[in-house]
């Protein structure tokens, strides 16, 4: 019998301590501890992966990175 895999809001199955955000006044801090320190920040980055404004890239060294993508308007 397999064991439940826990999925984040944020993160889906990759663990929320090994994804890092990667930019902004966060920049270098781990999903986890944002979610724990800074929850109007977490809410407002689950509200960006629901609208699809969002992505996590995992980089050479293995690591991944949170980003949330702007749009410019002229």
């Amino acid at each position: 019998m397999a064991l439940p895999v826990e999925v984040s809001p944020l993160t889906g199955i990759i663990a929320e301590e090994a994804v890092v955000i990667d930019f902004g006044e966060h920049e270098g801090k781990s999903v986890l501890e944002i979610n724990d320190t800074c929850p109007d920040f977490y809410s407002y980055l689950v509200d960006q992966r629901e609208t699809g404004n969002f992505s996590i890239r995992r980089m050479k060294n293995k690591e991944y990175r949170l980003y949330v993508h702007t749009t410019t308007l002229n």
